[in-house]
């Protein structure tokens, strides 16, 4: 199972949040989150693959030209796991900073929780 957490927190940051392209944010939603998974973020819940997927594309719009970086490597504690991120233009210092702690369930995340260390200006 560790192995299958580390693989679900490296590639959500890339596949869902920083993808610009709809159709393989989806593809990588249906792979990598349940069907009834939570979306816990500072602006508020999202329940389910649709309000995800609605979430990360409007959050890419937003600034489709930055890249998230992992900072340090994923940590794993039974189901579940934290990965510290930056995002930012590519090859600059992130523009913020965060971790995402996810759950895990039937080897898909059930839950994720973005914490924001520092907000975009």
């Amino acid at each position: 199972m560790t192995d299958r957490i580390n693989e679900l927190l490296c590639r959500n940051l890339p596949e869902v949040f920083g993808e610009g392209d709809a159709k393989r944010r989806r593809a990588s939603i249906e792979e990598l989150y349940t069907e009834d998974c939570v979306l816990y973020v500072p602006e508020g819940v999202f329940i389910g693959r649709d309000a995800l997927d609605t979430f990360a594309g409007e959050l890419r719009a937003t600034h489709p030209h930055f890249a998230y970086t992992q900072l340090g490597e994923p940590q794993v504690l039974h189901n579940a796991g934290r990965l510290a991120w930056g995002s930012g233009p590519r090859g600059e210092a992130p523009a913020y900073t965060g971790v995402d702690v996810i759950i895990v369930r039937d080897e898909k995340i059930a839950a994720v929780y973005v914490f924001l260390d520092s907000m975009p200006s």
